[in-house]
């Protein structure tokens, strides 16, 4: 038995699984077009024509897509595409371009359907259940992967992966016939595979990306050796040269004979390829061993070496899924750094109760397995909402601009540290995307039961934020009920190792001034929007480095009876903004942009209503792209005749309807509907800034359009 397992273990691989699935799938839609038709021997009524082929040249609302042919990379029609420009990722990777650590990492490849499903959408979905991923500090590189030629990341993923310091590569893919026809034309001279290669460096570059994985899933010719050697080389350097700091990988698949044979380590049949790229995928079916002779072979360059896990479990070291662990144990004990691949599977499988807990669960045993956690950039001013890039409303300020479901995973705050939830805690923090927000969908939720002299502190950021003369200015927001109070700890060190805690709060915490180095109240403003209470404080420690944040649960000394039990907790945490002091935007005036509105189409609507599409794009009229925001807010005002002149077109006083958020200067607005008696549009562009502040609406710049016929 033992030997016919091995010998399945040799010869049912994952593309044999892929053909096999395939084939079935096939079969049961055969056999259920049959039973129908049995069934049901009345003709059924036409299906609708399907839908055009997808014409990027086209407008529609901008969409994120792979490239499938080498005609068209050779081409570059992709910059060609209505979509090119909505496809920039606008976030540079924070920490700069600097490369890796030198330690073993963690990649994720996400691998989910196909790819390009809720995360296609990059202006954002409506999907509040999309996926996403949230534990960003476990991560070093994430691969955007699908089974197209070439798969270009959606700048979606890009922006929040570079928002919380983590490298992005595309895929190029080459399997099956096609992939070998492929081969044939990319390998035929050096002069073509070094063209291809310049194609995805250019590619990479001009959307924002960091990389590539190559993955050559085809037996090729042994005289093809040389020029696909000569198209790694070629674009690894090449690569390095447009984007400081980027990666090529090469996963294990075709050898250095020409074969596809998985070789499950670094050996002599592949190093070849790893000598000339920065590191190796490890396909996911290797031996205990295999990671510690897989190092021997790299030498000083065993981080390099990627160790793939698959979560669904075929034939992965370990089994993956649940016990996706014990593969992270013998990686992390032969100290080489680790590739999972489809982490998704915890949300494709349903896992139980919820996606939110299962998620949490999952990497929990993930953290507490591989024991590395990044801090997060060390770079000021720093601000999250705790939005996790999907949502049920959209807020501003505390103040409800949108109930409509949501997903654009851009809109992703720093994310918290969520432990594994401990039943026996007092309090549990989670993000509730149902709860109150105070910017954007997010928040951070604390909720259970603290007696009256108690206080609960839970982690929830670590950094390396280096004080330097100028003080440290605070401010976060909270909603809670009764006398729950809510503070925040900060965990300094010195250059001598002096470590020092500082409690802002409230002057109901010094009760607890025995527990902290020192406590500093914080001012209180209220009224700024319904049950929000701004907290601000100002902290000075010039030369001491700001490593952790804390949460703290406390009550305040008044009683509150509306509670239905004195030990209830709730409270809220809505953002957190930490910015040197006297920090403040620079938003250029209105009149300094330039906005302009192209592909404008009008079409007859219900009860004499119109329905328009139009492409809004803006710019400063210096061309000094140095005010570039991170995100716009985009807003509509329907005016009538008389309230369009008698107003002379301001907007402050007339109902903004929000429309979405831009993470580029253009933003496609499409089939919205303009009511009979509106005679003109006014589209407020609202730039966001860093530090989460916004632009005033009566300084923001617009584009006024007259509806047609009016």
């Amino acid at each position: 038995m033992i030997v016919i397992s091995e010998i399945l273990k040799r010869y049912i691989n994952r593309q044999l699984l892929i053909h096999v699935r395939n084939i079935f799938h096939f079969l049961l839609q055969t056999i259920q077009r049959l039973l129908t038709t049995m069934s049901n021997p009345k003709p059924e009524p036409s299906p609708p024509p399907p839908p055009p082929p997808f014409d990027p040249t086209k407008p529609s609302l901008p969409i994120s897509y792979p490239i499938k042919t080498l005609q068209q990379l050779e081409s570059r029609s992709y910059f060609d595409s209505f979509h090119y420009p909505f496809n920039k990722a606008t976030f540079p990777i924070q920490n700069g371009s600097f490369g890796l650590p030198n330690r073993r990492r963690m990649l994720v490849c996400h691998d989910m359907g196909g790819g390009y499903l809720d995360d296609k959408w990059v202006q954002g979905g409506t999907n509040s259940d999309a996926y996403a991923i949230w534990h960003w500090n476990l991560i070093d590189v994430f691969v955007y992967f699908s089974h197209s030629l070439v798969t270009l990341p959606p700048p979606t993923w890009i922006n929040t992966a570079h928002h919380h310091g983590v490298k992005v590569l595309g895929t190029f893919i080459t399997e099956w016939d096609e992939g070998r026809a492929a081969c044939d034309t990319l390998l035929s001279t050096k002069e073509s595979a070094q063209m291809y290669a310049e194609r995805l460096v250019e590619l990479a570059s001009a959307l924002g990306f960091d990389g590539w994985l190559i993955n050559m899933e085809v037996n090729l010719d042994k005289g093809q050796i040389s020029n696909l050697k000569e198209f790694v080389n070629h674009l690894s350097i090449t690569m390095h040269s447009a984007v400081p700091g980027s990666l090529v990988l090469w996963y294990d698949s075709v050898t250095i004979d020409g074969k596809l044979d998985w070789q499950d380590q670094l050996n002599e049949h592949n190093k070849a390829f790893f000598d000339i790229c920065d590191g190796i995928f490890v396909n996911y079916t290797w031996k205990e061993d295999y990671p510690r002779l897989s190092a021997v072979v790299a030498g000083d360059r065993k981080f390099d070496v990627y160790m793939g896990i698959d979560v669904f479990g075929r034939n992965t070291y370990g089994g993956g899924q649940w016990n996706a662990n014990v593969a992270l144990d013998v990686i992390r004990k032969d100290d080489v750094s680790a590739a999972i691949f489809a982490p998704g599977w915890v949300y494709e499988t349903k896992q139980p109760p919820n996606f939110e807990t299962a998620q949490n669960s999952w990497w929990g045993l993930v953290e507490k397995s591989w024991g590395l956690l990044r801090n997060y950039p060390g770079v000021l001013p720093f601000y999250t909402n705790f939005d996790q890039g999907r949502g049920y409303h959209i807020s501003v300020d505390g103040d409800n601009i949108s109930d409509a479901t949501w997903c654009n995973i851009s809109c992703q705050g720093f994310q918290p540290l969520l432990q594994l939830a401990d039943p026996t805690d007092s309090i549990q923090v989670l993000v509730d995307l149902k709860e109150s927000s105070y910017f954007g969908g997010g928040n951070l939720t604390f909720v259970g039961s603290l007696e009256e002299h108690a206080y609960f502190e839970r982690k929830i950021f670590q950094g390396e934020f280096l004080l330097s003369e100028l003080p440290i200015h605070f401010v976060y927001s909270v909603k809670s009920n009764g006398n729950s109070s809510l503070g925040l700890k900060l965990e300094f060190t010195s250059s001598n190792n002096k470590n020092m805690s500082i409690l802002l709060a409230s002057e109901a915490a010094n009760k607890f001034s025995n527990k902290f180095s020192k406590i500093i109240t914080v001012r209180e403003q209220k009224n700024i929007s319904p049950g929000w209470v701004l907290n601000e404080s100002i902290v000075a420690r010039n030369g001491y480095t700001l490593k952790e944040i804390h949460a703290v649960c406390y009550r305040s000394d008044h009683n509150d009876s509306t509670v239905a039990s004195p030990s209830d907790y709730s409270a809220v945490l809505g953002h957190i903004t930490i910015k040197p002091l006297g920090y403040k935007p620079d938003f250029p005036a209105s009149k300094s942009w330039l906005v302009d509105g192209e592909y404008i189409k009008w079409t007859s609507g219900p009860q004499g209503s119109k329905i328009l599409n139009v492409k809004l794009s803006w710019k400063l009229e210096d061309g000094n792209d140095y005010y570039i925001f991170p995100s716009y807010n985009l807003y509509l005002v329907k005016l009538s005749k008389e309230e369009e002149y008698s107003n002379q077109g301001t907007t402050i006083e007339h109902v903004k309807e929000y429309l979405g958020v831009a993470h580029v200067t253009c933003f496609y607005v499409s089939d919205i509907e303009v009511p009979s008696g509106i005679s003109c549009l006014k589209f407020i562009i609202q730039a966001c800034n860093d530090d989460g502040t916004i632009q005033e609406f009566d300084e923001s710049p617009y584009y006024q359009l007259e509806v047609e016929g009016s």
